[in-house]
């Protein structure tokens, strides 16, 4: 497998927090050995993690996307969702696996499964809550990628909901 280089500066993704700065890259001596952290602060929930670099990658640390890959997200976006008919806790296993992948693509089909457009009927709290969480992770890294704000990404994914 290729090794993947990080940048300190750059913004990266973690899975199970979303898009945070590469601070730096940390240097730490336990036992006698020298291990390397990677320093990333997560600014919405004002956290800082530490992940060892020789496990960064199999822990799902990934470089942002592409426009390109941008370009699939909005193509998934425009496909009709499908009715689930199984029970909310099935669903909302599945879409937090989704979301915790940190795939883009995953993260746009959470969004499109729970958008509810006019007039439909309204989400549940808990489904409000995952779409949010979602709709959140997708935008922030669009919004990096683009140069936009989050709200500008926001309406631009929502926009994409409404043309399907």
């Amino acid at each position: 497998m290729a090794k993947i280089t990080f940048e300190v500066g750059s913004w990266v993704v973690y899975p199970a927090h979303g898009v945070g700065k590469l601070e730096s890259i940390e240097k730490v001596e336990l036992n006698g050995e020298i291990f390397e952290f990677f320093v990333i602060s997560f600014e919405k929930n004002k956290l800082v993690l530490k992940i060892p670099t020789t496990k960064a990658i199999s822990a799902g640390l990934r470089k942002l996307s592409t426009q390109s890959d941008m370009v699939e997200v909005f193509e998934s976006l425009k496909h009709k969702s499908k009715k689930k008919k199984a029970m909310w806790s099935k669903r909302a296993q599945e879409y937090e696996g989704k979301i915790n992948s940190g795939d883009p693509v995953s993260l746009a089909q959470v969004i499109r499964e729970l958008y509810k457009g006019t007039g439909e009927t309204t989400l549940s709290f808990g489904e409000r809550q995952v779409y949010q969480l979602a709709m959140e992770r997708l935008a922030k890294e669009i919004s990096i990628i683009e140069n936009i704000e989050e709200t500008e990404a926001v309406q631009k994914l929502e926009g994409a909901l409404q043309a399907a």
